[in-house]
């Protein structure tokens, strides 16, 4: 029997955070429902994170540890996580106690009034003046350039219905920006105001680059307004480039003043090679994404599984699932990835 509800939480690197995360949600689901399960996925942590978890799974069944052959990031983390998740009603959030699980009950509260989507709201986040201002930049820019209605302020904490689940886990792009992709579905959403609390313990894994590349993967992943942005550039140089020589020629022939020729050329020659960069590079970043799409390699590899039974992640080789089927084993020495199955 499925459970009501399933918590996905990908994990790299959080030995001192799993044992107090684990404790709250416990906590936490014991006033909500004794119907769930705490799906870890660890994305190639290097300390004892998946021993940890399997140690978890011998005293708690609820507990399950999908584990990925290497760190594929974040978001695929988490998408390999929704992948396997059977909950009626699918909680995403951070291993780190940044998303604090006594908000759970509130989502479930609006899940059951018959919003499919509830997604936190960060009125505060507990982080160092460059991170809040960059995160509160990114969003504004997101939502003044995106072609989809992406909620201000709202990260991956939510909590999202089956049907949204499935909606999501069968849309077939590789740059995923989940939480963009959870606003395109639609459906009936509300966000919940939370405070983002500090971590628990350890050390912060987005670094301010991995915030840069989710920034630009989500901006282009739902707007074109950085190639609008590059065309406009070019004709706005054209403009004043045709002003220009408009405006020499008028001084040579009309007027007795020289303009002086390397400064003025020079810069002019900086300026547009400087402008020409910048769209090449544009339209590099688009060019790249669809570079990964056309190769349709496995978004995600799984090398082993704990407590998910005949379980496999979706799109998976049928070979796989038909002996998951009649097995019920888990993964272990097989690599099993988003669409494809290899062995190693």
């Amino acid at each position: 029997m499925n459970p009501v509800v399933s918590i996905v939480l990908p994990v790299f690197n959080e030995t001192e955070n799993i044992p107090e995360l684990y404790r709250q949600i416990k906590e936490v689901m014991i006033s909500v429902t004794e119907s769930y399960e705490i799906i870890f996925v660890d994305d190639g942590s290097r300390d004892h994170s998946a021993m940890l978890i399997r140690q978890l799974n011998r005293a708690d069944e609820r507990v399950k540890l999908v584990k990925l052959s290497r760190n594929f990031g974040h978001q695929l983390a988490l998408t390999a996580g929704l992948s396997v998740a059977a909950g009626e009603a699918v909680i995403a959030m951070d291993s780190d106690l940044q998303d604090s699980p006594a908000v759970i009950p509130t989502f479930i509260e609006q899940w059951k009034r018959g919003y499919d989507v509830v997604y936190a709201v960060r009125k505060s986040r507990q982080e160092n003046l460059i991170k809040k201002t960059a995160y509160k930049s990114f969003y504004r820019v997101l939502k003044a350039f995106s072609d989809t209605e992406i909620p201000l302020d709202s990260g991956d904490f939510s909590l999202m219905d089956r049907k949204v689940v499935d909606l999501l886990k069968s849309l077939p792009e590789r740059a995923r920006y989940v939480r963009g992709l959870r606003a395109w579905i639609g459906f009936n959403q509300i966000g919940v105001p939370v405070d983002r609390d500090s971590r628990f313990a350890g050390e912060a894994k987005y670094t301010l680059r991995r915030l840069f590349q989710l920034a630009m993967s989500g901006l282009i992943s739902f707007s074109v307004a950085p190639l609008r942005f590059a065309t406009g550039v070019g004709l706005m140089v054209s403009m004043l480039s045709f002003l220009s020589v408009v405006l020499v020629c008028y001084v040579k022939i009309f007027t007795h003043f020289s303009i002086p020729g390397f400064a003025a050329t020079a810069s002019i020659l900086l300026f547009l090679g400087g402008v020409q960069l910048l769209t090449v590079g544009i339209l590099g970043e688009y060019v790249g994404r669809i570079f990964d799409e056309v190769k349709q390699r496995p978004l995600f590899i799984v090398s082993d599984s704990v407590g998910l039974g005949n379980r496999a992640p979706a799109g998976c080789d049928p070979r796989l699932r038909e002996e998951l089927l009649k097995g019920g084993q888990a993964f272990s020495g097989q690599a099993l990835a988003g669409n494809t199955l290899t062995h190693v």
